[in-house]
C-alpha cells in the first residue's frame, strides 16, 4: 500500500494511493462498513490509525484491497487525482521522530568523522517538517544550508517497555518513506550537538507517501539518489549502511519504545554541499530532490525566509 496525508478544506486527511487517484480512506471505510460491518471505519488522520493500529490493519487492508480490484476506484465521492491533491508530511505529529547521523562511511570520510562503534542518534521536532512540493526555507541567520538525503522507516508496532533483538526488529517496520535531513551547518557545529542545526523552521522534507514494508523486497537494497537543480549530488545504496535497520531499531529501543508512527531516518551518504570545494548550500530559486526506487521521489523548492 501507499499511503498520503493530504489537506482539504484545511484539514488533514487520511489516504490510500491507487492507480493514481487518492482514496479517502475515512470515507471510503464508511461505506465499505456499510456492505461489510466487520471492516471498521477508519479515522481523518493518519496519527489516529498509529493510535489504533492493532485494531485498524485488517480494516484498512481490507478497504484498499476493495479499491483495487474494483470498478470504484474512480469514483469521485471517495476518490480524486494525487496530482490535485494538496499533500502533507506522511505523519505530522509521530510519537517521536529519530535521526541515524554517520551511517555511511564515505559520509563520515568526507566530513572528516570517525565511524561510531554505535549508531549515533538525534531527535527532530516534527514543527520543521516540509510535505512534498512545499518549500526549505533559507533562515535569515544562516546561508549554510545543506542537503542529507535519507530513506526513513516508520514503525508500526509499539514495544510496551521491552527491549528488542536484531532478529525480531523487522516485525516492528511498518513501511518507507523519504526524509531530507536539510541541516543549517553553522548551527550544527557550534558545539557538540546537532540539535539547532537539525531543527530550524522549514528544514524537514519528508514524503511523499509511506510505502508499506511488503512493498519493498530488501530496505537494503535501495538506490539513494540526491539531485539539486538536476545535478546528480549524493548517489548510494542502502547496502553500504553502516548500521542496518535491525541494528538502529535494537539500539533505540535498549533506551526507550518504539511507537506505532515512529519516523526513523536512517543517515545519509557522501556527496553532502558543505564539504565541497569550494562548499555548494542551498539558495533561493534552487530546488532539491531525493528519489528512492520503489518508495519515491522527493522534491521541494527553496526559498529565502519571509519569502513566498
Amino acid at each position: 500500500m501507499k499511503l498520503v496525508s493530504y489537506e482539504e478544506n484545511g484539514k488533514p486527511r487520511f489516504g490510500a494511493v491507487v492507480a493514481g487517484m487518492v482514496v479517502d480512506l475515512a470515507r471510503a471505510s464508511e461505506a465499505c462498513h456499510n456492505d461489510d460491518p466487520k471492516i471498521a471505519v477508519l479515522p481523518r488522520r493518519i496519527e489516529d490509525f498509529f493510535d489504533r493500529i492493532e485494531d485498524l490493519s485488517g480494516s484498512l487492508k481490507a478497504v484498499v484491497a476493495r479499491f483495487e480490484t474494483s470498478a470504484d476506484a474512480p469514483n469521485p465521492e471517495f476518490c480524486q487525482p494525487l496530482a490535485g491533491v494538496k499533500l502533507l508530511p506522511p505523519i505530522s505529529r509521530p510519537p517521536k521522530t529519530i535521526c541515524v547521523a554517520r551511517n555511511y562511511a564515505e559520509h563520515a570520510k568526507e566530513a572528516g568523522l570517525e565511524i561510531s562503534p554505535i549508531p549515533i542518534l538525534f531527535a527532530r521536532f516534527s514543527k520543521t517538517f516540509v510535505a512534498a512540493g512545499a518549500p526549505v526555507v533559507v533562515p535569515t541567520v544562516s546561508k549554510d544550508l545543506d542537503w542529507e538525503g535519507e530513506l526513513a522507516v516508520i514503525i508500526g508496532k509499539n514495544s510496551n517497555g521491552q527491549r528488542i533483538s536484531k532478529d525480531e526488529a523487522m516485525d516492528y517496520v511498518f513501511g518507507y518513506s523519504i526524509f531530507n535531513d536539510v541541516t543549517v551547518r553553522d548551527y550544527q557545529f557550534r558545539v557538540t550537538q546537532y540539535t539547532a542545526g537539525k531543527n530550524f523552521r522549514g528544514s524537514g522534507p519528508f514524503g511523499p507517501m509511506i510505502v508499506t514494508a511488503d512493498e519493498i523486497i530488501d530496505p537494503h537494497k535501495l538506490d539513494i539518489k540526491t539531485t539539486l537543480n538536476g545535478e546528480v549530488m549524493q548517489f548510494a545504496n542502502t547496502a553500504t549502511m553502516i548500521y542496518d535497520i535491525p541494528t538502529i531499531l535494537e539500539n533505540i529501543a535498549e533506551f526507550i519504545d518504539l511507537e506505532a508512527g515512529d519516523v526513523i531516518p536512517t543517515g545519509t551518504p557522501a556527496g553532502v554541499g558543505f564539504k565541497r570545494k569550494p562548499p555548494i548550500y542551498l539558495k533561493h530559486g534552487d530546488r532539491i530532490t531525493v528519489e528512492i526506487p520503489g518508495v519515491g521521489v522527493l522534491s521541494n523548492p527553496v526559498i529565502d525566509e519571509g519569502k513566498n
